[in-house]
């Protein structure tokens, strides 16, 4: 391709070195639909005969047979999927092959490819994370009114319901897929016919080729067209995200299937054994995507180290853009794919969850806020009085509940004679009316709400 300016070929390792093919490969259909819009356009500009574009499109439509059958070659020498692809079509067509790169460069043409690939990657992605969402919202449908203790510090802090659990990770999911629709709004950009960095003094029609790929609209400049890569920081941004929210989930899932928990049992298909101790029963697909978070973060990571010290225009660092991008996408959908299996298939303990709520004073707030609505009592107090009566409970070894009332007036005669119906779990939930509380009442609307939004779908 780019020989005749040089009197010897390369070195074995320059080969090597800057050879794409092992991976841009991938990108074969984005550079034959690429390839088709151009020729297309060149053939209604008049910048190639009618006739020659035609015989070109037949010709890629033949080159895009062969890879989905065959697959693309290692070839090291052809560098990379745009040479691999003018290569075969020269092999298929003949000379008239070489009328194919008209008017762009493999600057603007593996910018498009690239631009395209995310987009369909995003695309596959809110896809996943869709089916994890109906997951996460049949399961909470399941346990609306199933109680476990909310956590902070890992500390049982007040009664929740399950459902409210699961759909706090919905509504997390939620966000992450509007950063990748916000990241394929922002991208969808056509590059090509920026050429190599300048633009192309051929009279293009920049808005034809934009328009056959799906593009809202030609890059504003050519520099920028070929020189940056935001949209893929964009996606390994959006990536990184979600991956930190799967892992989250991931975690819980890896402490509620412990012995101490057992908030959870796993099916076999989401787990592992060990192979000294035939007891284990390991959470291994949880204990991965909580890995694969940390491989998504690096991903990220690298891309921005590659990108941060690059002058305009292009250089070859940029052809490191692509692994760490392709290495996320691989790695998220196997998590979003692992993480909606687990969710549909987990067997949920509640039995286990409701001991736990009703052993850590959960519903000490509940006593507070009980002092505060029927005796007036400025909250700070009855915090200090709350924590007498924890203090006491604790002493004796016995749930809140299960104080007689004496026992609570001798601590402050304000205490009413109803408190106790107050105290328990079911009560404690059933409470927390506000929007977006975890009474049972709440969480079914908040059900309704997602089956609407996922129904449109």
């Amino acid at each position: 391709m780019w020989g005749g300016r040089f009197a010897e070929g390369p070195a074995a390792v320059m080969r090597e070195i800057n050879a794409s093919i092992p991976f841009d490969k991938r990108l074969w259909r984005q550079d034959i639909a690429g390839s088709k819009a151009h020729v297309a356009m060149l053939g209604a500009q008049g910048i190639i005969a009618q006739e020659d574009a035609a015989t070109i499109s037949a010709g890629l439509d033949r080159v895009a047979a062969d890879y989905a059958a065959n697959g693309v070659a290692d070839d090291l020498a052809l560098e990379d999927i745009h040479m691999a692809t003018e290569s075969k079509l020269a092999e298929a067509i003949g000379p008239v092959a070489g009328r194919l790169h008209t008017a762009r460069s493999r600057n603007d043409q593996v910018a498009t490819d690239f631009r395209l690939w995310v987009r369909d990657a995003i695309d596959a992605v809110d896809a996943g994370l869709a089916a994890l969402q109906r997951a996460l919202v049949t399961r909470a449908d399941e346990h609306a009114e199933s109680v476990m203790p909310g956590f902070t510090h890992l500390q049982a802090a007040q009664p929740v319901t399950l459902g409210h659990h699961l759909m706090a990770y919905y509504e997390m999911i939620t966000r992450d897929r509007s950063r990748f629709a916000d990241a394929r709004a922002r991208m969808n950009e056509c590059p090509l016919g920026a050429a190599a960095l300048a633009g192309t003094g051929f009279p293009i029609d920049r808005q034809a080729t934009a328009q056959a790929l799906g593009f809202d609209r030609p890059t504003a400049n050519s520099l920028d067209s070929v020189s940056d890569r935001d949209f893929a920081l964009d996606y390994l941004t959006s990536a990184a995200q979600t991956a930190l929210h799967l892992s989250r989930l991931a975690e819980e899932i890896v402490l509620w299937a412990s012995q101490p928990f057992g908030f959870v049992a796993l099916p076999d298909q989401w787990s592992t054994g060990s192979s000294i101790m035939p007891q284990k029963r390991n959470p291994d697909a949880a204990e991965l995507v909580r890995g694969h978070s940390g491989r998504i973060i690096g991903c990220l990571t690298s891309l921005m180290i590659t990108m941060k010290g690059l002058p305009l225009a292009y250089s070859k660092d940029m052809q490191d853009d692509k692994p760490p991008v392709f290495e996320a996408h691989d790695l998220l959908a196997l998590s979003i794919a692992a993480m909606t299996g687990m969710v549909e298939t987990l067997t949920f303990r509640t039995e286990r969850m409701r001991a736990a709520a009703e052993a850590g004073f959960s519903t000490a707030t509940d006593l507070a806020d009980r002092l505060v609505r029927v005796a007036g009592v400025p909250f700070r107090e009855a915090h200090h009085i709350t924590g007498a009566v924890v203090k006491l409970a604790e002493s004796r070894g016995v749930a809140l509940s299960d104080l007689l009332l004496g026992d609570l007036q001798a601590i402050d005669p304000r205490i009413d004679v109803d408190v106790q119906s107050a105290l328990s779990v079911d009560a404690s939930v059933a409470a927390r009316t506000s929007e977006g509380g975890t009474a049972p009442v709440r969480v079914r609307a908040a059900i309704a709400a997602a089956r609407a939004r996922l129904g449109d779908e």
